[in-house]
């Protein structure tokens, strides 16, 4: 048998990165079993779908690395396909037109609240005879067609995460609505118990991985797997991603969307990396850095957890850090580029093995890309900003002339070099019997606006090269 999985996306949204991570475990798993990773758009709901919405999730599955192997493919070209699904239960006595009312379905759940019942239908068009149904037809009622849930089934499925699952039929709320409300002679739009079902069957997926909120549609779905005589897949319901504070994650809990954690300066291999941690382990469990490809080799559902998995943004941080720390510098140094050009920052005043020295300072210190902007202003801006500390450095006894001597000093030296700043420092703590902790300090406080940063040697070479450091030594 070849694993065939998919992820379905609703283009309702921007890629969720509950969704992102659903299609993360669907391609491992499929990976890891030498099979294939299926996209479909599931964009039946015609009012909320959006072509922009579709193109946001096909850009972040792919910034993401997580390739398909077939499609996209969209239900709203599928809709033939649907209906003959419908008329198939119509036609094997499955299913059923349902003429009842919004005002009638709303009294009787009034009634059932009223009575401290759970809300379902109550069957009552379940077995109508000609003479009524036309009676309803008179009225110009339009019927919705309900498929037969028996109240006495037990539905019962091994799942890849959570073992044996059971429920009672009884539990499901009635008879389920599989297409809206038209007319007895025209079918309305199929619903998604119905579509996503006739949609699995057709491309012949052999296992439905989707995270947990999704379980209540699965003994719909296994009942609708049985009427139309086909073989029912494997399905396994993963952990949902839990906020901080361990309630699901949602837009109030800021930053959810793939495109948003781009534009926050995350790396796709880390994001992808952090993701695979959210509700799996692998066999080593020391081990927190790996590639797709390495998580593929490693995958089993066996390993995906029952409990939420909670958010955690410092963990999230860190991942992204080692790949940055890491990353070959002419390959950081382009993505920098990036974020220093979306910064309103000249990059073409300055050569390429200039950019480069700046990414080789930078990048011991970025958690994020977007951190390059701020941390690499000074050197590309000529109008410098102290903060309190560095002016309250700068005011320090002895430092005026300090740095007075090294900017004369500096004007006469032309060859500036590491070596040549060294001496300079050494000079200065010598001439004028200070530290060189005093001198280290206030050089950066002159240079940087700041008491803290990167290498002072390497910085002032940089802005040496500039021609920024005589200014700001004045």
């Amino acid at each position: 048998m070849t694993v065939r999985v998919r992820i379905a996306p609703s283009p309702t949204g921007n890629l969720h990165i509950g969704t992102a991570r659903t299609a993360v475990f669907n391609w491992l798993f499929a990976r890891h079993h030498q099979g294939q990773f299926i996209l479909r758009v599931e964009d039946t709901d015609l009012e909320r779908s959006r072509p922009e919405y579709t193109q946001n999730i096909v850009d972040g599955l792919t910034w993401l690395g997580l390739t398909w192997d077939e499609g996209p493919f969209f239900q709203s070209e599928r809709m033939d396909l649907y209906r003959q699904a419908v008329q198939t239960l119509l036609d094997k006595g499955l299913a059923y037109h349902c003429y009842a009312t919004p005002a009638e379905l709303d009294a009787m759940r009034a009634a059932q609240e009223a009575n401290n019942e759970a809300p379902r239908y109550d069957n009552r068009h379940r077995n109508l005879t000609p003479d009524q149904k036309a009676a309803f037809e008179a009225e110009g009622r339009k019927p919705v067609v309900r498929f037969r849930i028996e109240d006495d089934r037990v539905i019962s499925w091994t799942d890849l995460v959570r073992g044996q699952v059971t429920w009672q039929g009884k539990d499901l709320g009635g008879d389920m609505v599989i297409a809206r409300a038209a007319s007895s002679t025209e079918m309305g739009q199929p619903l998604y118990n119905l579509v996503v079902v006739v949609d699995d069957i057709d491309m012949a997926i052999t296992h439905v991985i989707r995270g947990e909120d999704h379980i209540g549609n699965t003994p719909k779905q296994i009942l609708l797997y049985e009427a139309l005589g086909k073989k029912i897949p494997e399905f396994g319901h993963t952990p949902l991603i839990l906020s901080p504070a361990g309630k699901k994650l949602s837009k109030r809990d800021g930053v959810t969307s793939i495109s948003e954690f781009q534009e926050m300066g995350f790396m796709a291999p880390a994001l992808v990396n952090y993701m695979t941690l959210l509700g799996w382990s692998p066999t080593d469990s020391t081990k927190e850095l790996f590639s797709l490809a390495e998580a593929a080799q490693d995958f089993e559902m066996q390993r995906v957890t029952k409990a939420g998995a909670k958010f955690d943004w410092d963990k999230l941080d860190w991942i992204n850090s080692q790949y940055l720390h890491t990353m070959p510098i002419p390959e950081l140094t382009d993505r920098l580029t990036t974020v220093w050009q979306a910064a309103g920052y000249d990059t073409q005043a300055v050569s390429q093995p200039w950019l480069a020295q700046l990414t080789t300072l930078l990048a011991p210190s970025l958690t994020r890309l977007k951190d390059a902007a701020e941390q690499a202003q000074v050197f590309f801006t000529p109008d410098l900003t102290r903060n309190e500390e560095a002016s309250a450095q700068l005011q320090q006894a002895n430092v005026p002339e300090v740095l007075a001597f090294i900017a004369q000093q500096l004007q006469q030296t032309s060859d500036f070099t590491a070596e040549a700043a060294k001496d300079l420092i050494s000079q200065a703590v010598k001439q004028h019997g200070v530290k060189k902790g005093l001198v280290m300090r206030s050089l950066r406080a002159a240079l940087t606006g700041e008491v803290h940063g990167p290498d002072l040697i390497e910085t002032w070479l940089l802005l040496h090269q500039r021609g920024w450091d005589q200014t700001r030594l004045a």
